[in-house]
């Protein structure tokens, strides 16, 4: 590509060049030049960068402006100096294969950030001796192998699963190399290899074969005998004191290496080495990007004073930073001999021939009569200071067709190509092509502009960072969508069709009456009647809860049994739905505390959060300050599961209630909570002047007094505590937030306590399981509810197993986890046997420091236990359900729960939530007795605890919850027999609706029909064919998510998905998004049906359309074409042979009637 644009620059060994620092991604473009060149010279490129995510980003944009390079980056380890945690597996697995790549020459750009470039390596001796390689037709020696893969440092399991790990049955051996992104799977015929082939993790089945396959080291350090023993030696050379006191030289002896091992590696070997050490034998062109002087220094002092503070701890001491980092001095002398360049702001830098520049703005205007006039202006402008090409770049193909809709809908029309490349071949003016850049930016030669590149951050003004925001996965969270969902949806299960009733799902059908085939949801009713819904029309079909799907009802069609049902339903609604208004009207009548939010001072409050807000956490922290700011007092439950940022939300919530001069109580159901929120809150407010208060049982009596006195004095802000807070001593002079952490562990007597409270202050719940009730009455609109469902970035969902109880199965999950340095929960719920099982552990697992935890232990004794647990002085803790709501262990990422099957589901998912606290795979393994003899609710529970490995399940739990348990207990035993008969979805849809008729003054008619539902035929296929999208389930998920939404918006993000993941869309697949969007017009003005074949289209209203029948008649009276067809029908008699026409014409009209 960059036979187009070739400065020339000077790279002779010793040569010191200064480049300006160009802006935007001109930068990817500069070095892609610069670096094409040292190619061709046979040089290799070292880019060092002085921010980490440059470093990232320049690896994808080099290699789009230069496809031929060989462009690789070396990660960091993404933990602190000195840090108690393992680096990611992964981030191991992607170091050692660039490494090897680098030592073999195998690349032409290697990329690393400062800070990684200056680590102290092992030696390249260490890697070339544990490399391997296999291929078909080799000899292969099974106890040979066995003792290479021990000295590579890999971990014999049962299953595969992470790199680094193999597992060897009979003649087949599954090998999960680094460096990988599939493991392998060797089979072997005698003792020689027959064939290898790749493999999935989830599923374990085989992929594809594979010639050859080759096997790096496990682990960046040796762990056979040898080197275990001289890293005791020179451990005990090096530090003073007692080793066997200190973890990780025991832990070394066992052969098991503790999480942060890799701050130590000097001690693993004679002499360490750094990177220049792995560069090939070939001239070097060094580049800094950046500041990199400065950010070493930035990191050398930041090195330094973590050393000074944790130096002072006997049981870790630690190595000095110099024997761990080369300094800035060390490093830049390495590259004497080799051609420097600098990407510098500096004045006097030189400007290649062809360069980088900004881009005028080109944001678009959304209120102007022409939104994108400034962009336009860049396109369509000829003559002096013009670009002789415009290239529109969108991240993904999906993206490339919304935009390309957009740009047509405001009558510009882009050249599409599928690469960057074919963008500039194509010679074209304005061009639209996928590539993924970071910021746009123009190439000038001289002081002539030659091509614009602009992304979606010109045009929307989306910072880079917002703009990934933006995707799928990022989207905040639709409570009505989750409970609406039907991809769980099995054969046999029971669902709710709004006319006819419940029947069983049957599955999908592919039938053609007479115009293609379309697909149809099959359900079978009473008496072997079936019934078939159009996958267009699915916003009628809603999932059965209320009972257990084996118990639910199934209505005869048209037998009237469902209406009888229905209007039975009907009358408890009524009254139900006018208590509810009652309620309502009390809350709205008491007046709340009208906070006042000062902006400047949350900002500066905001900034300290370190991370980037996901869409559902930004959501409820605005619904949150929007509730505080109204004269109403709020009573809000955020739903989120363990570990999703709910805290940050009481912060902010607590900021805006303290900087209003009113007192916050957090109130936490554990001790150990309240203690590990004490700590969060006096963090973030240490830089305020505001005063944090704790009451709990590991407080003195005196302390207990001083803090007691200074609340009633109102001199504490926020108080933070247990149940202790609603004793009668404590009297608050001005409260005027409280918030509840997991309101159901508290008892009915706090409960009782809680509800007095709501009535004048307000209330912020914060729950990670709802029970089902609060569930039910957030659902129905009495409490305000926020989800949070996605998950922080980085984040992995916790593999889940149900396994039966034995020696190897425990011996083995627990060993997977020390021996990546991690921490292990055993969960044993029996004080009385707790001791018993300790020994039995000791014996199965004597590699392992076990602590032991459970609720009758002394207060202190038990915060001790924690509190060790929490430093690594053990890595196995035996414990109780004291730990369903205990203080977060980020290098605990492993639980076994003895006797899974005693557990309700919410605590389960409770007691799962403990681990997976950190970017680590996190695993939870249900142990039981025996599968075979669970109860029928039991086998339920865990089926869905591990079909909802999900991260965010925990909203989807509650829901599955309440089937389980059936809604009568939601809704008191006088109501749970109309709820068995109509299904929680159907009862809550007739309960809303009668709340929204009431609040309007009007009586509810509760027979008609609840959701105005449109119907539109084009006669042409509208689904997703089997060859397009081959699952079931996955198409089913998505006719849903179709059918269910609102929002133009939604129906361009499902088109972009469809893209991304499947492919072009074929022509029915644009029919059936086509449809929905014609379905999302119609739905406001009264439309019932649109019916619209090649030569005529038919559209009808409802009795009372929402149209001007002015408009209609006007209408009519200038087009010929047109006429009504009885009261309610309007019919046009015109021919549009294709669906694309068609659909032009009806949006068109329908935005005449509107």
């Amino acid at each position: 590509m960059l036979s187009y644009f070739t400065s020339s620059f000077q790279l002779t060994g010793g040569h010191r060049l200064s480049l300006a620092h160009p802006p935007g991604s001109a930068d990817a473009f500069l070095l892609a030049q610069l670096c094409t060149q040292a190619q061709q010279q046979n040089k290799l490129c070292l880019i060092t960068c002085a921010n980490p995510h440059d470093a990232t980003r320049l690896q994808e944009e080099i290699t789009l402006f230069a496809p031929t390079l060989k462009v690789h980056y070396l990660p960091d380890w993404e933990t602190l100096p000195y840090d108690s945690l393992s680096a990611h597996q992964d981030l191991v697995s992607e170091r050692l294969a660039t490494l090897y790549q680098t030592q073999r020459g195998d690349l032409d750009v290697l990329i690393t950030a400062a800070s990684t470039a200056i680590q102290k390596l092992a030696p390249p001796s260490f890697l070339a001796g544990s490399t391997f390689y296999f291929k078909t037709g080799d000899k292969l020696n099974e106890k040979k192998l066995r003792e290479q893969l021990t000295i590579a440092g890999y971990n014999h399991v049962s299953q595969v699963m992470t790199p680094g790990e193999y597992c060897i049955r009979g003649g087949i051996i599954d090998l999960f190399a680094t460096g990988t992104a599939l493991p392998f799977r060797i089979d072997l015929f005698d003792d020689e290899i027959e064939s290898i082939k790749t493999f999935d993790v989830d599923t374990q089945r085989s992929l594809y074969p594979v010639r050859e396959m080759r096997l790096l080291p496990g682990r960046e350090y040796p762990m056979d005998e040898q080197s275990r023993a001289q890293f005791r030696s020179k451990w005990r050379e090096r530090f003073e004191g007692d080793p066997s006191k200190v973890s990780i030289y025991r832990d070394m002896g066992t052969g098991v290496a503790s999480a942060g091992i890799e701050y130590y590696l000097p001690l693993f070997f004679e002499n360490t080495a750094s990177l220049v050490d792995y560069l090939p034998k070939k001239d070097l062109v060094f580049i800094q990007h950046g500041d990199v002087d400065q950010a070493l220094q930035t990191f050398w002092a930041d090195t330094q004073s973590r050393f000074d503070f944790l130096s002072k701890d006997i049981q870790r001491p630690i190595l000095r930073p110099s024997e761990i980092y080369l300094n800035a001095t060390e490093f830049f002398s390495s590259f004497e001999n080799a051609a420097r360049v600098n990407l510098s702001a500096s004045k006097n830098a030189l400007v290649p021939e062809y360069s980088g520049a900004l881009l005028p703005d080109l944001a678009a205007d959304r209120k102007a009569d022409d939104p994108i006039f400034k962009f336009r202006n860049l396109v369509e402008r000829t003559g002096a200071g013009s670009y002789k090409q415009v290239i529109m770049v969108a991240p993904s193909d999906g993206r490339r067709e919304t935009l390309n809709q957009y740009f047509l809908e405001h009558k510009l029309k882009p050249h599409q190509t599928e690469t960057l490349q074919g963008a500039l071949e194509s010679g074209e003016r304005f061009v639209l092509c996928t590539a993924v850049l970071d910021q746009g930016f123009g190439v000038h030669r001289g002081l002539e502009a030659q091509v614009a590149f602009v992304t979606e951050a010109e045009l929307f003004s989306l910072s880079p960072r917002r703009r990934g925001a933006r995707r799928q996965q990022e989207r905040q969270s639709n409570v009505e969508s989750m409970i609406r969902d039907l991809s769980e949806l099995k054969i046999g299960d029971p669902v709710v069709h709004q006319q006819h009733g419940i029947g069983r799902y049957k599955g999908l059908i592919s039938m053609d009456l007479g115009e293609g085939a379309s697909e149809f949801l099959h359900l079978e009713y009473a008496n072997g009647s079936n019934l078939f819904v159009p996958v267009a029309q699915l916003h009628v079909i809603a999932r059965y809860s209320g009972a257990d799907p084996e118990n639910a009802p199934v209505h005869a069609l048209g037998s009237g049994q469902w209406e009888k049902a229905k209007k039975k339903a009907a009358k408890m609604v009524r009254d139900t739905a006018a208590e509810l208004l009652n309620l309502y009207a009390r809350r709205a009548l008491r007046k709340g505390h009208e906070f006042k939010l000062s902006i400047g001072d949350y900002e500066a409050f905001v900034e300290k959060f370190g991370f980037e807000e996901t869409a559902d956490q930004a959501a409820a922290i605005r619904a949150v300050i929007a509730d505080m700011t109204s004269p109403r007092p709020m009573d809000r439950l955020v739903c989120g599961d363990v570990g999703f940022g709910k805290t940050e939300v009481a912060l902010r919530a607590a900021f805006v209630s303290v900087m209003d001069g009113k007192q916050v109580v957090l109130l936490a159901p554990t001790t150990l909570l309240a203690e590990q929120h004490f700590q969060t809150f006096s963090d973030r407010f240490s830089d305020w002047p505001v005063k944090v208060v704790e009451l709990s049982r590991f407080k003195s009596p005196k302390e207990i007094r001083d803090a007691v006195e200074l609340i009633n004095s109102g001199r504490a802000d926020i108080i933070i505590g247990t149940h202790k807070v609603l004793s009668s001593e404590v009297e608050f002079s001005r409260l005027g937030l409280v918030i509840i952490d997991e309101e159901h562990r508290f008892g009915v007597r706090q409960k009782e306590a809680l509800k007095n409270l709501r009535a004048e202050v307000d209330v912020l719940t914060l729950t990670a399981t709802p029970i089902p009730r609060t569930l039910a009455m957030s659902m129905e609109g009495i409490r305000d509810f926020s989800v949070i469902a996605t998950a922080p970035q980085r984040r992995l969902s916790i593999k889940t197993f149900v396994r039966r109880e034995t020696d190897s199965v425990i011996r083995e999950a627990v060993l997977r986890e020390l021996k990546r340095g991690g921490q292990v929960y055993y969960l044993h719920n029996e004080v009385d046997t707790i001791e018993n099982r300790r020994e039995a552990l000791e014996k199965i697992l004597p590699e392992a420091r076990i602590g032991i935890a459970h609720g009758q232990m002394n207060e202190r004794d038990l915060e001790r236990v924690m509190r060790d647990f929490y430093q690594q002085r053990f890595n196995v803790l035996l414990c109780t359900t004291i730990i369903e709501t205990g203080i977060d262990v980020p290098t605990a990422n492993t639980i076994v729960i003895h006797r899974a099957d005693k557990f309700g589901l919410a605590q389960l998912h409770q007691l799962r939530g403990r681990v997976g606290r950190s970017h680590h795979q996190a695993y939870a393994y249900m142990m039981v007795n025996n599968e075979e003899g669970l109860s029928k609710n039991a086998e339920r529970r865990l089926e869905a605890i591990t079909m909802m490995e999900d991260l965010g399940s925990g909203f989807y739990l509650a829901m599955h919850d309440l089937e389980i348990r059936g809604a009568g207990e939601v809704l008191g035993a006088n109501q749970s027999g109309n709820v068995h008969e109509v299904g929680f979805q159907m009862y809550t849809d007739m309960l809303n609706h009668a709340v929204r008729s009431l609040r309007a003054g009007k009586e509810p008619d509760l027979t008609a029909p609840l959701n105005a539902t449109v119907e539109i035929n084009l006669h042409t296929p509208a689904l997703l064919p089997e060859d397009y999208c081959p699952d079931v389930h996955e198409r089913l998920t998505l006719y849903k998510r179709l059918a269910s939404t609102e929002e133009m918006d939604f129906v361009s993000e499902v088109q972009e998905e469809l893209i991304d993941r499947f492919g072009k869309l074929p022509d029915a697949a644009t029919a059936l998004l086509e449809t929905h969007r014609l379905r999302i017009l119609a739905k406001p003005l009264g439309i019932a049906k649109i019916d619209s074949s090649t030569d005529a289209t038919v559209v009808q209203f409802d009795a009372q359309p929402n149209v001007d029948a002015g408009k209609i008649i006007l209408m009519i009276q200038k087009e010929k074409d047109m006429k009504l067809a009885g009261a309610e029908r309007l019919r046009i008699t015109r021919s549009f042979p294709k669906v694309s026409d068609r659909v032009q014409f009806l949006k068109g009209l329908i935005k005449q009637l509107a």
